[in-house]
């Protein structure tokens, strides 16, 4: 009786030496952590309340167990004391669908931000906003995911975030964005009056396909609409690959001369890319276009594109990247999801044409870069080294041509029919050249770019030249370029701003580093981008009024003669007046 009574009291001793450890926060020395975040709406607006519960189970204590907590008034909650393991959390509100986070790691000692945005029904069964290709945070400091996980990030503090949106698993998006005016940027510019419209919708688990498109006019109602479709289907596979693959189809007016009489422009273009992740470290971007147009002739182009991105911290980045045509830059960075990447405009996808003695051309070019970007808390540097070369460059002018030029100079020249500019080949040239930016965030809602860069570009080296003669006098020169940009929103009005500034020591026919992404790319000379978005209370859906404004002061035009003796200018960029509204539903 004694022995089995001893034998009993060994086996409690046991057990609480197996339970005391996991009871105070230890497990084998292991340390505790804790999982914090807000809970909001749709709207970002915190919701006090909420219930938020800490599933999880340990292999230790041999049985799951739940921790719940309610948000505060600011939509916080935390919960402490953790042992390290895998954790979901569940948020529920009162009008609101429950959500659920799962496979949070939570490792020793960690502290980890889980960020939840609840929905409603009525916004679940809604189509939403699109949303464009740019990231808030345009210097991309965070490695993401092909496959939707989480995203984590480090603090300056050290403190692990992993980011969240509860709007993330929609599966059908739509948008119709309506522009008047054009951005005059020569041969191919979009129409006085253009409709965009975009639809993007979920396919299976991992796929999207996309469709959209634009259809221009002129204001008269006289010419033939220029139009423009492209269908996109994107995948996933296994949080690593995401092939994609893109037909487009595109039409322009004609240039409408007595010598180019119903030559429209048509092109076929086949796009395939593909993006990988390996690891936390590095993400690859490799893929090809394929182009046939239709043109006074039948041109072929094929356009490679690469670029390599490798996290050597999560505050430093090194980045490779390869091009063949000059980047779609839309109005300015961060305001792409506005204005640009609802609709396909004409100007991202028609190939950049000149011709010399009615003989077509396609601009080809190659660009590689290397870059080293660094982030010392609110402020980002970068500094690059690139090569490019360009192969019959496209120049843009602006005047209008008259009759008696039609027989001689427009043998040389593309006009435009809708903006009164012109687009003009230049002489082939190559460069090298450097680049350094400096962002620093002021406010959250503000933020000021300097940027400083160096190469070469073409120039007109004896002024007041009969157009047709312009090309033996264009030269490659060597200049400074200085930009400066602010954007922010305002709070209260939630109006999106960018004003910038872009000085060229000299004069100039393009811009100093012609392939610059960067975040301080900005247009030549003075320019304001708007978008205000107006309450929508009477329906469903996002709406914003649009506004472009590029070159105000009109600088930077070089002038030449025309052979009639009017004066015609080359330009880097044409002042232009454009807007609209855009509506995503």
């Amino acid at each position: 009786m004694f022995q089995k009574l001893g034998f009993r009291m060994i086996v409690v001793a046991v057990a609480a030496v197996a339970v005391l450890p996991i009871l105070s926060g230890t497990a084998f020395g292991a340390v505790s952590g804790a999982i914090s975040g807000y809970v909001r709406d749709g709207s970002g607006a915190p919701q006090m309340g909420a219930a938020v519960e800490i599933l999880g189970s340990t292999a230790q204590a041999l049985k799951a167990f739940t921790f719940k907590v309610f948000t505060d008034d600011r939509g916080f909650y935390s919960v402490s004391s953790l042992l390290p393991g895998t954790y979901s959390v569940k948020v529920s509100a009162p009008s609101f669908l429950p959500t659920l986070r799962e496979k949070i790691g939570l490792r020793p000692g960690a502290r980890l931000m889980v960020n939840v945005t609840l929905t409603t029904l009525f916004e679940a069964i809604q189509l939403v906003p699109l949303r464009g290709p740019v990231d808030d945070d345009d210097w991309k400091w965070t490695l993401r995911s092909v496959a939707n996980r989480p995203i984590l990030r480090v603090l300056p503090d050290g403190t692990t975030v992993v980011e969240q949106s509860g709007n993330a698993s929609h599966g059908l998006k739509g948008a119709i964005t309506l522009l008047g005016g054009s951005p005059s940027q020569g041969f191919g510019s979009p129409s006085d009056m253009t409709a965009g419209f975009a639809v993007e919708r979920s396919l299976l688990s991992s796929g999207t396909l996309r469709l959209n498109g634009n259809l221009g006019y002129d204001a008269d109602g006289q010419s033939i609409p220029s139009a423009v479709l492209r269908t996109t289907y994107t995948n996933r596979f296994n949080g690593v690959f995401e092939p994609s693959v893109a037909i487009t189809v595109l039409r322009l007016n004609s240039p409408d001369t007595n010598d180019m009489l119903d030559e429209s422009l048509q092109a076929l273009s086949v796009t395939s890319s593909d993006r990988v992740v390996l690891g936390d470290r590095l993400e690859m971007k490799l893929g090809s276009e394929l182009q046939t147009i239709q043109f006074m002739g039948r041109v072929r182009a094929f356009k490679p594109f690469g670029s390599a991105d490798l996290h050597l911290t999560p505050n430093t980045v090194v980045e490779y990247q390869y091009a063949s045509s000059v980047p779609h830059t839309g109005v300015e960075n961060h305001l792409d999801d506005g204005i640009e990447s609802t609709s396909a405009d004409l100007s991202e996808t028609a190939p950049r044409m000149s011709i010399t003695s009615f003989t077509p051309a396609v601009e080809r070019a190659h660009h590689q870069e290397i870059s080293l970007s660094q982030r010392v808390g609110r402020t980002s540097m970068q500094v690059a080294y690139y090569s490019d070369h360009l192969v019959d460059p496209v120049l843009s002018g602006v005047g209008e041509m008259s009759a008696a030029e039609n027989t001689a100079e427009l043998g040389d020249v593309l006009p435009d029919i809708y903006s009164g500019t012109f687009s003009y080949q230049g002489n082939d040239f190559a460069t090298n050249g450097m680049r350094a930016v400096l962002q620093q965030k002021i406010y959250s809602d503000l933020a000021a770019t300097l940027e400083y860069s160096y190469g070469s570009v073409l120039d007109l080296s004896r002024p007041d030249v009969q157009l047709e003669d312009a090309r033996e006098w264009i030269r490659a020169e060597r200049r400074q370029a200085v930009a400066a940009k602010f954007s922010g929103s305002i709070p209260k009005s939630k109006t999106h701003w960018t004003a910038s500034y872009r000085h060229t020591g000299g004069r100039a026919l393009t811009p100093v580093d012609l392939f610059d992404t960067s975040p301080g790319q900005a247009y030549p000379y003075l320019n304001v981008c708007l978008r205000q978005p107006i309450p929508a209370r009477f329906f469903a859906g996002h709406l914003e009024i649009l506004m472009d404004l590029r070159n105000l002061l009109a600088q930077g035009y070089v002038p030449v003669m025309g052979r009639d003796g009017r004066t015609l200018y080359l330009v880097q960029s044409a002042r232009s007046v454009r807007g609209g509204v855009a509506f995503s539903f």
